[in-house]
């Protein structure tokens, strides 16, 4: 009986039973397992149970892999951070068991990460595969052995590993295989094909329909992807999501086929939007925040805004912004600790970031995002038009926002305020967003390109 994972709430690993004996069923195997990507890695004699899986010396693999929150190992000379995925092992029969030891380790100060405990607690696990080989014994100097490891991303952030010997029937064709499917290489991994889906192409078929039917009353889609009318002048973001169907999701994930899409009407572009997770305001809030360091706007009502570079004072707020833990001239982070903070003119600081966090959010959202340039029509009801041309980006990596960051080309261009300041409880709206002019995007991305929607 052929089983999906979200069939089965007992055990959502479970596959169907079947026998993978070529490439063509093992990719086969992923598609009815619900998987929609498969990366391929080519393993080296140094990619084994005790040194890990090398995924690259940048955190390029964070932007193409699901996982957890990040934490910071202790009690180690040379502080790293962690962070839980989940996987699990397919075997030749097509059935999935999770190795729930496995998680990713990001060393910041190579920089690199591994994959690391993928062989705890799971029967299927290649153990004899990924045995480690004595160094006297080594053929291939780290170079490529024969392996193939095979990892499956499913929608529900999981991720599908199979691996294969160098003599197994699957790598002596791999070869040929991929000579008559090229596949892209994203950072050490080959992406496979399957089913043939080009979601590049996908969006931008969308995209252009979008752009021919002109101009769109502004709506929003709610939980149940039911379109709903929507009044606000902010909602051209919302309409671009409902026209290309994408639900609300407060999890920072990609948009559409693996797409983040941005509906962009000026020069400044929203990169993110994460909160302090320290500094006065990640103590105390963005209520006291505000109220400490923010401005009389009138109408009751207090404003914390201005646009804030990396080591220039804001003459709005009387505060920079600094880099702490990051070497911009190697585009490394050299603490681990570090971040982002805003400090005042007596050195406190009164916001910051930690890597930690902005880690999480940069490599959950940004893997490859459009940029759609809009613009808004007058009236009683709010309309747009979304025009050509779009700008797509992919391959990006955390050191490339912090550089842009520290050349003053990203700024920190807050908003937040608290309205009826006068009561003991205002009414808050929390706004902190980094920014960037239009024409420094292609900075964030190995390859960037406009595409005509016409």
């Amino acid at each position: 009986m052929v089983t999906r994972w979200a069939a089965l709430r007992g055990n959502p690993w479970q596959a169907q039973t079947l026998s993978i004996r070529t490439l063509e069923a093992l990719l086969a195997a992923f598609r009815d397992a619900g998987a929609t990507q498969v990366l391929c890695k080519r393993l080296a004699e140094n990619d084994n149970s005790k040194q890990q899986i090398y995924l690259g010396n940048s955190f390029e693999s964070l932007n193409l892999l699901p996982f957890g929150a990040m934490e910071q190992s202790k009690g180690i000379a040379r502080p790293n951070l962690k962070a839980p995925i989940q996987l699990g092992w397919m075997d030749m029969e097509g059935r999935i068991e999770p190795a729930r030891g496995a998680q990713l380790i990001l060393y910041p100060d190579y920089p690199e990460v591994r994959l690391s405990g993928f062989l705890r607690g799971c029967a299927n696990a290649p153990a004899v595969l990924m045995r480690p080989i004595p160094r006297e014994s080594r053929r291939f100097d780290n170079e490529p052995d024969g392996r193939l490891l095979f990892l499956a991303l499913h929608p529900e952030r999981r991720l599908i590993a199979h691996a294969v010997g160098a003599a197994s029937p699957i790598a002596r064709e791999f070869d040929d295989y991929i000579a008559r499917n090229p596949p892209v290489r994203r950072g050490v991994f080959l992406d496979i094909p399957i089913g043939r889906r080009d979601t590049r192409s996908e969006l931008l078929v969308r995209l252009r329909e979008i752009h021919r039917a002109g101009w769109h009353e502004s709506r929003r889609l709610d939980r149940e992807g039911r379109a709903l009318p929507y009044v606000a002048r902010n909602g051209a973001g919302y309409t671009l999501e409902a026209l290309l169907g994408i639900t609300p999701n407060a999890r920072a994930l990609p948009d559409f086929l693996g797409w983040e899409v941005k509906a962009c009407g000026r020069d400044r572009v929203t990169l993110m939007t994460p909160e302090p997770d320290s500094g006065y305001y990640g103590q105390h809030g963005v209520e006291a925040f505000v109220r400490r360091f923010g401005h009389d706007a009138g109408r009751d009502t207090l404003y914390f805004t201005g646009q804030h570079r990396t080591g220039v004072r804001c003459a709005a707020t009387g505060q920079r912004l600094i880099l702490r833990g990051f070497d911009a001239q190697s585009g490394r982070i050299t603490n681990i600790n570090g971040g982002i903070y805003l400090i005042t003119d007596d050195d406190m600081d009164s916001a910051g970031w930690s890597f930690r966090r902005l880690l999480e959010h940069w490599g959950r959202k940004h893997a490859a995002a459009a940029y759609v340039p809009y613009e808004s029509g007058t009236g009683l009801v709010p309309r747009y038009r979304y025009n050509s041309p779009a700008s797509l980006g992919e391959g990006t990596e955390f050191a490339r926002f912090l550089l842009a960051l520290a050349d003053g080309v990203i700024v920190f261009d807050p908003g937040s305020k608290v309205m009826n300041a006068s009561r003991q409880a205002g009414k808050v709206k929390a706004r902190s967003q980094f920014r960037i002019s239009k024409k420094y995007l292609p900075r964030l991305y190995a390859r960037f390109q406009d595409e005509s929607l016409n």
